[in-house]
């Protein structure tokens, strides 16, 4: 199985820019499907993006839409969110999460493994 471990999180002014990395261990990343999903304090978590094994397709969120971009370097075992025009309500824990295959990408439930999740605070 994989081990995920998130960073890159951190405060940010509205406007601004975050990268978060997802290292991942254990088994080599290009096994795996990737998506980034943020869950805010009362609210479930909710997709935000995902790429495939090989990074030929990727979905987003249509919140992110225009400002996130993930990527993935199978090279480096890592995986990538670049976050862009960062507004309040993208303050959330982002997660990454890994899955062999699945028919969707945008539920929670599609996804085998989890990283502990790092704190994207955006602040006005």
């Amino acid at each position: 199985q994989v081990q995920l471990v998130e960073s890159g999180g951190g405060l940010v002014q509205a406007g601004g820019s975050l990268r978060l990395s997802c290292a991942a261990s254990g088994r080599t990343l290009s096994s795996y499907a990737m998506g980034w999903f943020r869950q805010a304090p009362g609210k479930e978590r909710e997709f935000v993006a995902a790429i495939s094994r090989i990074g030929t397709s990727t979905y987003y969120a249509d919140s992110v839409k225009g400002r996130f971009t993930i990527s993935r370097d199978n090279g480096k075992n890592t995986g990538y969110l670049q976050m862009n025009s960062l507004k309040p309500e993208d303050t959330a824990v982002y997660y990454c999460a890994a899955v062999v295959y699945s028919s969707s990408y945008y539920s929670p439930a599609s996804y085998d493994y989890w990283g502990q999740g790092t704190q994207v605070t955006v602040s006005s």
